[in-house]
C-alpha cells in the first residue's frame, strides 16, 4: 500500500494562528509528530511580505535536534532555514506582493548545512539577501546539507477593472485545468461555491495605489501569463506542488499591508545614516570564489564592529567613547547619529537601533501601507490561486501586528477576509486563535523566553 495511502487526513482543515512568526514551527511539529505531515521534504507556500529565510547567526546547527532549545532562539526572520537544515522542510516558494523584493524573482537552488568551521547553519546561495547577513559558504565547507528549492513568485493585486470574482474563477480554472485535476466534489466544495458567488470584488470601485506609490507595470489578472498575474503564479506553483502531497500554507497578514515600523522610531536622518553605516557592498555580478569569500569576511566584520559598538555605547555613550568608535573606517557618522539620538531621548536604546541597521542593507524592510480597496484585490489574486492549487494539510497564519509590521488597525480586517476565503474554499476550519489563547497546553508549545 503506498505512503499516500498511509497518510493521516484532518476531519477539518487545521488553522493555527500566531501574533510572532515563528510560534508556527511548534505547531507544524506538533502535525509531523502525529504523522498528517511527512517527517521530511515538506513543502510550504509561504505568503509574507518578508522571505524569513535567515538564520540565527551564532546558533549551533545541532540546537535543530533539540526541540524545546530551538524554540527559544528562533525569531520572526529566521524560523524556516532550521526546519530546512533540521531535514523536515525542502521546498518553498515564497509568495510575495510586488513591493516586496528582497530575493530575486525565480527558482533558487541551494544546499543548507552546518559550517564544519563555526558548526553554525549556512547555505550556498550567492543571493544578497544571504550574502548581506554573512550566511554564505562554498558547499565543500557543509557537512549535513540539505537540499532546498526556492520558488520566488510574486502576486499583483486583481486589476482595479476587474469583473465579479466568479467569473474569474471559471476562467481560472479553465486556464489551470491542465496542470490539476479536480479533487472530488464534497458538500464543503458546494457550500464553498456557493460562499464564493457573491462577488469580493466591487465592479464599480476605482482602485488607487496607496500613497507614496505606484502600480507596478503588470497588475495581476487571471487571464495573462505577466509576472505576477494569477496564472503566472499557478503555473510557477504547479512546478513543484502535486495533487496528492501534503503541503503548509503559511500566511503572513502582512502580506497585505506591511509596515518598516523602525521608520517611525527614527527620523529620516537617522535612517539615512543607518543606512549609510550597514550598506552592504556586494560582489560583483561574475565574481569568483576569491571574491565571494572576501564579500561575506568583509561583511562578519562589517557587521561585528557595528554590533560591538552599539554594546559599548549601551554601556557609555559618552564623547571619549563616541570619538573611538567613529574614528574606524567607514563609522564617521557614528557621532551624527548618537547626537540626534540623544537630542530625542537622553538614553536611547542602542540594541534596537542595531536591529533596525541590520535592515537597512542592500534593500530596506518593505514599507507600503495598503488601502481598503488594495487588499481587497490582493485577497482576491490569493482566492483565485488557492482556488486552482490541491487543499493545503496545514494552515499557519501571523498577524505580525504588536510589532506593527501589518498594520495594527488592519490586522483584524484582514484576518477576518482571509479566514472567510479559506473557508469558503475548503469547508469548514478547524480554527485555533494561538494568538489570544493561554492554555497550558499553547504555553507549552511557545518558545521559552529569559
Amino acid at each position: 500500500m503506498s505512503s499516500v495511502l498511509l497518510k493521516r487526513l484532518y476531519k477539518e482543515l487545521p488553522v493555527w494562528i500566531v501574533e510572532d512568526h515563528h510560534d508556527v514551527v511548534c505547531h507544524i511539529y506538533r502535525a509531523i509528530a502525529s504523522k498528517h505531515l511527512p517527517l521530511k521534504n515538506i513543502k510550504m507556500v509561504h505568503l509574507d511580505s518578508h522571505p524569513d529565510l535567515l538564520i540565527p547567526v551564532n546558533m549551533s546547527a545541532d540546537t535543530v535536534f533539540d526541540k524545546e532549545k530551538l524554540f527559544s532562539e528562533l525569531s520572526i526572520e529566521n524560523w524556516i532555514m532550521p526546519m530546512v537544515y533540521a531535514g523536515h522542510v525542502s521546498c518553498v516558494a515564497w509568495l510575495h506582493p510586488y513591493w516586496a523584493q528582497q530575493i530575486r524573482e525565480g527558482e533558487h537552488r541551494m544546499a543548507v548545512g552546518k559550517d564544519s568551521s563555526t558548526t553554525t547553519i549556512r547555505v550556498t546561495s550567492t543571493d544578497n539577501y544571504f550574502l548581506s547577513d554573512g550566511l554564505y559558504v562554498v558547499e565543500e565547507q557543509l557537512e549535513n546539507s540539505k537540499p532546498l528549492r526556492l520558488n520566488v513568485v510574486k502576486v499583483n493585486p486583481v486589476k482595479p477593472s476587474h469583473g465579479a470574482l466568479t467569473v474569474s474563477e471559471k476562467k481560472t480554472e479553465e486556464d489551470t485545468g491542465k496542470w490539476f485535476a479536480k479533487r472530488p466534489r464534497t458538500e464543503s466544495d458546494e457550500a464553498g461555491e456557493a460562499s464564493c458567488s457573491q462577488p469580493l470584488l466591487r465592479c464599480a470601485d476605482v482602485l488607487q495605489p496607496a500613497e507614496g506609490s505606484s502600480w507596478p507595470a503588470s497588475l495581476g489578472d487571471d487571464g495573462d501569463d505577466n509576472e505576477g498575474s494569477t496564472s503566472y503564479v499557478v503555473k510557477k506553483i504547479s512546478a513543484f506542488l502535486s495533487e496528492t502531497e501534503p503541503y503548509i500554507l503559511d500566511i503572513d497578514l502582512d502580506f497585505f499591508s506591511c509596515k518598516n515600523p523602525f521608520k517611525e522610531l527614527y527620523t529620516q536622518e537617522e535612517y539615512a545614516i543607518l543606512k549609510e553605516l550597514y550598506h552592504f557592498r556586494g560582489p560583483s555580478p561574475d565574481a569568483d570564489q576569491e571574491e565571494l569569500d572576501e564579500c561575506v569576511d568583509r561583511r562578519v566584520h562589517q557587521l561585528e564592529d557595528l554590533e560591538a559598538a552599539f554594546a559599548d555605547l549601551l554601556e557609555d555613550d559618552g564623547e571619549e567613547t563616541v570619538t573611538r568608535w567613529a574614528s574606524n573606517p567607514g563609522m564617521g557618522s557614528l557621532a551624527q547619529l548618537v547626537s540626534s539620538l540623544k537630542s530625542r531621548n537622553l538614553s536611547p536604546d542602542y540594541e534596537m537601533v542595531h536591529q533596525a541597521g541590520l535592515t537597512c542593507d542592500s534593500t530596506e524592510l518593505p514599507h507600503h501601507i495598503s488601502t481598503d480597496d488594495e487588499i481587497d484585490r490582493l485577497i482576491s489574486a490569493v482566492q483565485l490561486c488557492l482556488k486552482a492549487l490541491p487543499k493545503p494539510t496545514l494552515v499557519t497564519m501571523s498577524r505580525s501586528s504588536l510589532d506593527e509590521y501589518c498594520p495594527v488597525e488592519q490586522v483584524d480586517s484582514v484576518q477576518s477576509r482571509v479566514l472567510a476565503v479559506l473557508s469558503s474554499l475548503y469547508g469548514p476550519l478547524d480554527l485555533h486563535k494561538d494568538y489570544e489563547n493561554s492554555s497550558t497546553e499553547t504555553q507549552n508549545c511557545q518558545p521559552q523566553t529569559s
